[in-house]
């Protein structure tokens, strides 16, 4: 008997709400913060590839991108997933990823006003 071929309409009706971007990028910030604090080597193994690229993105870690191969289009497309839904989206990435990117904006700056950024 042939498997059911797999939906994900389920998904595409995914409509994430304000509450649930800010809470996206509250995590976000969180860990950014504990990084600035700590470093990566205590957080780097217990975060998915995915979450360690939206703190390196959000914080300008190239090296860590690089490590992860993850480029800047990469991180901003899964995001747009997150943020705005399957059809939320295909417009935000036919758009530029402009809404992606100005929420990253939001949240580096909720990111230097909680933790400032050290002179290296």
């Amino acid at each position: 008997m042939p498997d059911e071929p797999i939906s994900w309409d389920h998904l595409k009706k995914r409509e994430p709400t304000q509450a649930d971007r800010d809470t996206l990028r509250a995590e976000l910030v969180d860990r950014a913060v504990t990084v600035r604090r700590d470093g990566w080597a205590d957080h780097r193994d217990t975060w998915t590839a995915g979450d360690a690229a939206g703190v390196a993105y959000l914080l300008g870690d190239t090296a860590v991108l690089e490590e992860l191969e993850e480029p800047e289009g990469s991180v901003l497309t899964r995001y747009a997933g997150s943020l705005y839904g399957f059809n939320g989206a295909r417009k935000d990435i036919t758009a530029g990823l402009v809404g992606t990117q100005a929420w990253f904006d939001s949240a580096r700056k909720e990111l230097d006003s909680r933790s400032p950024r050290t002179a290296e």
